[in-house]
C-alpha cells in the first residue's frame, strides 16, 4: 500500500470558514485508520447547515498528481458510513487513476442526504467552495447521485471541476466510456478464459441497469450475447426491456446470481461480491461497473480457488475517469475512446500475471498500480525550476 501521511482537516460552518479544526472529528478519522484505513494524505469534512450541506472529501495520494475522483451524493445512515464510503472509494481511485496511466492521484467525495429532496444549486455552489479550498489538490466530478449538469454548477465556485456538460466545454455524461471500458475489459477475461474475445452466444448477467449496466447491455447484444439483468428499480429494466426485447429479467438477487451465468457483471454498488455470491456463482468470470466489488479481504482468493476469474472493478471501470481526464486538457472523445481501449491490453496483462505468479488477479493489479504510484511519484523529488 501507498506510504503516506494522515492529514486531517475538518471544516465546519459557511465554505468561507474552511480550515477548522475538531478534535472529536480527528478522533473518528483516527478510529476508522486503526481499522485499516489508515494511509490517507487528508480527509475534510464540510458542512453548510443553511444550504443543508454535509460532506466529506478524502484524498488517498496525490504521488502522481491531483487526486481525481467523483462526487457521490446519498442518503448514508450515518457520518460513520458515509466516512468508511469515501475512504474506500478515494483508494480505488487512486489504484484506478494509476492503472489507467493518467497523471493523477485518487481522491473522493460523498455528500450525505437524498439528492431528490436536498440537492438545490446553493448546496452544489457552496459544496464548489470547499472543493475550490483545496487549491487543486483534489478535482471532483459526477457520481452516483450527481450528473453533469451539477458539475455546471459546481464549477460556477470552483475551477477543480471535469464531467462537465458539452455546451460547457465539458466530457459529458462519464458513463458512456465506463461501459465500453467495462465491455473491453469483460472481453479479455473471455479471451483468457475460452481463447475468444467473442460474448456470442455468452450468458451474462448484470446487476444493476443504470446509467453505466444499460449501456453495458448495449455492447453485449451488438457483440451477440444472451443477457439476464436485476436491478432493484423496475423503471431501470423496463427501459433496457423497452429498448431490447429479448433481454431477460431475473425474479430477484438471488436468482441472478445463482442462475446459468458465464459472465455475472456487478454495475450498482459496491461489496455485490461477498463470501455467499462467490459460493453461489456458477460464473466463471466477474467483471462489472460498479466500485469496490469485493466486499471483504479474502473473497478475492475464495474466488481464485473456485476457478472464477475476477476482473479487477477498478481497472475495467476505469473508462469513465478517463474520459473526465482528458477534459481537464480539451476534450477529445476520440483520444479518450481509444486510451479506454487500452484497458482491454491491461486486463489481459494482469490476467497473464496473476496466473503466472499464483495470486488473484486483484492482487497482481494492486501490485502493478503500486509500482507505476512509486517509480513514477519519486520523480516529484527532482526538483524543477517554475
Amino acid at each position: 500500500m501507498m506510504p503516506g501521511v494522515t492529514a486531517v482537516t475538518n471544516v465546519f460552518g459557511s465554505a468561507g470558514r474552511a480550515g477548522a479544526t475538531d478534535d472529536a472529528g480527528a478522533a473518528r478519522l483516527q478510529g476508522a485508520s486503526a481499522n485499516g484505513q489508515a494511509g490517507h494524505e487528508q480527509v475534510v469534512f464540510c458542512q453548510d447547515p443553511p444550504t443543508g450541506l454535509h460532506a466529506i472529501i478524502a484524498i488517498y495520494s496525490t504521488a502522481l498528481g491531483p487526486a481525481l475522483g467523483g462526487t457521490r451524493f446519498y442518503p448514508y445512515p450515518s457520518e460513520g458510513a458515509a466516512l468508511a464510503d469515501v475512504l474506500n472509494l478515494s483508494r480505488a481511485m487512486t489504484y484506478k487513476n494509476a492503472l489507467a496511466g493518467l497523471d493523477h492521484g485518487g481522491g473522493k467525495a460523498v455528500i450525505i442526504g437524498d439528492p431528490a429532496r436536498l440537492k438545490s444549486e446553493a448546496l452544489l455552489r457552496a459544496y464548489g467552495r470547499f472543493v475550490q479550498s483545496l487549491g487543486g489538490r483534489y478535482v471532483t466530478a459526477c457520481d452516483i447521485g450527481t450528473c453533469s449538469e451539477d458539475m455546471d454548477i459546481v464549477g460556477r465556485e470552483c475551477i477543480h471541476v471535469t464531467g462537465r456538460t458539452g455546451p460547457n466545454g465539458g466530457a459529458g455524461d462519464s458513463s458512456v466510456l465506463t461501459a465500453f471500458g467495462v465491455f473491453q475489459g469483460m472481453r479479455a477475461a473471455a479471451e483468457h478464459t475460452w481463447g475468444s474475445t467473442s460474448l456470442d452466444g455468452r450468458t451474462v448477467g448484470v446487476e444493476g441497469v443504470g446509467k453505466v449496466g444499460r449501456r453495458l447491455v448495449d455492447h453485449l447484444i451488438s457483440d451477440g450475447a444472451r443477457v439476464v439483468i436485476y436491478d432493484v428499480n423496475a423503471a431501470a429494466t423496463d427501459r433496457v426491456r423497452a429498448r431490447h426485447p429479448a433481454v431477460t429479467v431475473a425474479a430477484d438477487r438471488a436468482s441472478l446470481v445463482g442462475g446459468q451465468l458465464d459472465v455475472y457483471s456487478p454495475c450498482a454498488l459496491g461489496g455485490a461480491v461477498d463470501d455467499d455470491t462467490a459460493m453461489a456463482l456458477r460464473a466463471r468470470i466477474i467483471c462489472g461497473g460498479a466500485n469496490n466489488q469485493l466486499a471483504q479481504p479474502g473473497v478475492e482468493k475464495l474466488l481464485a480457488d473456485h476457478g472464477i476469474v475476477y476482473a479487477p472493478d477498478y481497472l475495467v471501470n476505469s473508462g469513465g475517469v478517463i474520459q473526465v481526464a482528458d477534459e481537464l486538457a480539451g476534450f477529445n472523445f476520440e483520444r479518450a475512446k481509444a486510451r479506454a481501449e487500452d484497458i482491454f491490453g491491461t486486463t489481459k496483462k494482469i490476467l497473464a500475471i496473476a496466473h503466472e505468479e499464483g495470486v488473484p488477479p486483484a492482487v497482481a493489479a494492486d501490485r502493478l498500480a503500486e509500482r507505476r504510484i512509486s517509480e513514477v511519484g519519486r520523480l516529484r523529488g527532482i526538483w524543477l525550476a517554475r
